[in-house]
């Protein structure tokens, strides 16, 4: 009968012992079952002084930009972003349509999509940081491969103008001046 009424002493600390092994493994338990949840990629977002100047910084970029071309006697599309660090994983952009936004197909030209080019540009100059067309590789399905489009590095990151809608080398022209802009406010 001793053994029965020393039963329930033994059965009370093993449930406190019970107890402390769970308090003391449950910390390993949930960072392991943590650690096989699968999360988002957490998403780098551009800094804050940065995406708040943005807007501002791109409506002068785009505006300098029409202005460059209407002194040049061609209209298109333009196209300014920027991205934070070394290496694009998200960006903010703008464009304005500058007269027109595409050229209309014909029956011996199937037309252009001038925005699709700009932001063609631009993506190719997010993925080699050299501006575009400057053949360090060949142009990958969805680029062009012209150029028009120029990057620099800013303080924090990367700057982004492209131009299409007219000669090379005056798309070129443009987009320096909206990155030159970029560059002087972010």
């Amino acid at each position: 009968m001793q053994t029965i009424s020393h039963f329930p002493s033994v059965q009370h600390s093993m449930h406190r012992l019970t107890l402390a092994l769970l308090f003391l493994l449950l910390p390993a338990v949930s960072l392991d079952v943590a650690a096989q949840i699968q999360r988002p990629l957490a998403v780098d977002p551009v800094s804050t002084t940065d995406a708040k100047n943005f807007d501002q910084v791109a409506n002068a970029a785009l505006l300098e930009m029409r202005q460059r071309a209407a002194e040049l006697n061609i209209s298109g599309v333009a196209v300014v972003a920027y991205f934070e660090g070394d290496s694009i994983q998200s960006w903010s952009s703008k464009m304005l349509v500058v007269g027109r936004m595409k050229d209309n197909p014909s029956p011996t030209d199937k037309g252009s999509n001038l925005l699709a080019i700009a932001y063609s540009k631009a993506a190719e100059m997010a993925d080699t940081l050299k501006d575009s067309g400057s053949q360090v590789r060949p142009p990958m399905t969805g680029e062009v491969g012209w150029t028009g489009g120029v990057i620099l590095r800013g303080k924090t990151g990367y700057l982004i103008a492209a131009f299409s809608g007219g000669k090379s080398e005056d798309d070129v022209k443009v987009s320096r001046t909206g990155v030159e802009v970029l560059k002087s406010r972010l």
